[in-house]
Order: C-alpha cells, then structure tokens, then sequence
C-alpha cells in the first residue's frame, strides 16, 4: 500500500487538558472546545484521502507541524530566512506530543481502526508563514 498524505492549512492546534465535570453523579470528561473542533477539522480533511476499508495492522506516522511565526521572528529577516529553512525551530511549548494526539484521536475508524495501531512515529515542529500539520500515513506490512 502507498502512503496516505494530506495537508491540514490553519493554525495548529495542540490537545488540551479534558475538562470534567459530575452529573447526577457520574464525571463526564469532554475535550476543550478548541481540541475538539481541531480534531473535525483534521477528520474533515482526512476524510478525502481515507482508504477503502480502515488499516487493520500496524502503521507509521510522520507529522510536521507549522506553527505561525512569532513577531520576533517574522520582524527580522534573517531569523525568518532561517525559520523558512527549517534551521530556526520552535523550542516552547505546546510539545510536540501535544499536537500529534489529536491527529491521531481525529483519525480513529477513519484512516485506521484505532491510534493504538501507531507502531512507529515521528513528530516535528517549524515555524511558517503558511501555518499548516503535513500527516504522512504508511502501512507496514511485513
């Protein structure tokens, strides 16, 4: 099987904290409204690149996550060459894992059965002016 790779333009989002909440005395944990709407929006632009039947076995993962330019970088023009390059990366927060849970959660009985099935995975994080997540989805059939 090829890779499946699509492009999701917008600011990335990374996974918020659940929210709880008891109701006549059960909790309820639902994500913040920002991841949740991050994760349709994922889900709506993989939707068109799903395979015919969800991935049963293992798959890797590549994520490269576009974050925007902060002011300090984007006001000198050197710093924002070498962002565009690749050579100046974001080192704050959120991490790097925060951002790929939600890619992952939204591709859930879409793209493969269940995120579990992610047995190899690299996640990276630069700075654009085209904010962006690239998702490259691959098959490992042994």
């Amino acid at each position: 099987m090829d890779s499946i790779q699509f492009i999701v333009y917008g600011e990335p989002v990374a996974q918020g904290r659940p929210r709880g909440s008891v109701i006549n005395g059960k909790v309820k944990m639902r994500d913040p409204l920002k991841s949740k709407n991050f994760k349709q929006y994922v889900a709506l632009v993989a939707s068109q690149y799903r395979p015919k039947q969800v991935i049963t076995g293992p798959v890797a993962m590549d994520v490269r996550v576009f974050r925007p330019m902060p002011k300090a970088v984007s006001g000198s023009k050197r710093k924002k060459e070498n962002a565009e390059k690749g050579l100046l990366r974001p080192v704050t927060k959120p991490d790097v894992d925060n951002y790929v849970k939600g890619v992952k959660d939204a591709l859930n009985h879409l793209i493969y059965k269940d995120d579990s099935q992610v047995v190899d995975l690299k996640v990276s994080k630069y700075y654009s002016e085209e904010p962006r997540v690239e998702v490259i989805i691959t098959e490992i059939v042994s």
